[in-house]
C-alpha cells in the first residue's frame, strides 16, 4: 500500500498533444515528483518516447506523400505497419503507428490468417488446399490472407475465397497498375477476359481487398498509389527510423 502511495506521488502534465508536430527545442512535458524516482526511470521513459515519436514522424511523414500523390482522391490506400516490431516491444510500436495515422495491421497471429509462401509451401504448394484449410479452421470470424508473388497465385487465392491478396515485391508504377486493373476487371462479374488459347473466360463476382508491400520509400511512394489497391503495408515506417531526441533536465 506505501509503494503504489509513494508512486502516485509522481506525474507527468503534457505541454503539447499526442500526434502534434513541433520543431526542436520543445518544452513537451514536466515531471513532478520524489526526484530518485524519477531519475530511476528516465533513462526507461526516454527511451521509449524517443523511439515511438521516431515512428509516429515517420509514419505522418509517408502519409503526408501518399496523400500528396493522390491528390482529391477519397479512396486513397490505407498505409498500414507490418508484425516485424522489437520484440517485447510490439504494443508501443505498434500504438506508435495509429498515432502517426497508420493502421497497426496484425497484433498477433490471431488477429487475420495470413499465408505466406511458406505455410502454402506447407500444403504442398496448393493455395486453394492452403485457403480452404484456413477457412476451415479459423471458422467465419477470421479473415484470410495469402501472400502472392505473382499475378496467377492472386488468381488463385480469390478464387479459394481469399478476403484479402497481398501483391508482394510487384514493381511499382505501370506493372503493378496494370496487374490491380485486371484483378479487378476479372472478378468485378462484369467483364470478359481472355484465358487460355484466347478463350473469354468469365469469372464470378467477388469481393476482397487488395494489398500491396515490398519495397516502400519516401523515394517511390507515387509508384504505388494505383486505382483499385485498398492497402499499402510497410515496415520502413517502424524499423530502422531515427529516433527524436529527448533530455530531463532537473529544475535547479
Amino acid at each position: 500500500m506505501r509503494t503504489e502511495r509513494r508512486l502516485t506521488l509522481s506525474r507527468v502534465d503534457w505541454h503539447i498533444q499526442e500526434g502534434e508536430a513541433f520543431e526542436p527545442v520543445k518544452h513537451c512535458a514536466t515531471v513532478r515528483g520524489p526526484i530518485r524516482k524519477i531519475l530511476l526511470g528516465e533513462r526507461v521513459a526516454l527511451n521509449t518516447l524517443a523511439r515511438c515519436s521516431g515512428i509516429a514522424t515517420k509514419t505522418s511523414s509517408l502519409i503526408h506523400l501518399l496523400r500528396s500523390s493522390s491528390p482529391g482522391n477519397p479512396a486513397a490506400p490505407i498505409l498500414a505497419g507490418t508484425r516485424k516490431t522489437t520484440p517485447g516491444f510490439r504494443i508501443p510500436e505498434k500504438y506508435a503507428m495509429s498515432v502517426g495515422g497508420a493502421d497497426p495491421h496484425r497484433h498477433d497471429l490471431s488477429s487475420m490468417t495470413m499465408l505466406k509462401d511458406n505455410h502454402i509451401w506447407a500444403r504442398n504448394g496448393d493455395i486453394t488446399n492452403a485457403v480452404r484449410a484456413a477457412k476451415s479452421a479459423g471458422g467465419f470470424s477470421v479473415k484470410v490472407e495469402v501472400e502472392c508473388q505473382s499475378e496467377e497465385e492472386a488468381v488463385q487465392a480469390v478464387r479459394a475465397g481469399a478476403d484479402v491478396v497481398m501483391l508482394d515485391n510487384f514493381k511499382p508504377g505501370e506493372e503493378l497498375r496494370a496487374a490491380v486493373q485486371r484483378l479487378r476487371r476479372r472478378f468485378s462479374g462484369e467483364s470478359m477476359d481472355e484465358g487460355e488459347n484466347g478463350k473469354p473466360v468469365r469469372e464470378g463476382k467477388k469481393e476482397f481487398l487488395i494489398e500491396i508491400s515490398g519495397g516502400l520509400t519516401e523515394k517511390n511512394v507515387s509508384g504505388y498509389v494505383v486505382e483499385g489497391v485498398d492497402i499499402i503495408s510497410t515496415s520502413s515506417i517502424h524499423q530502422g527510423v531515427k529516433h527524436v531526441d529527448y533530455s530531463l533536465k532537473v529544475v535547479h
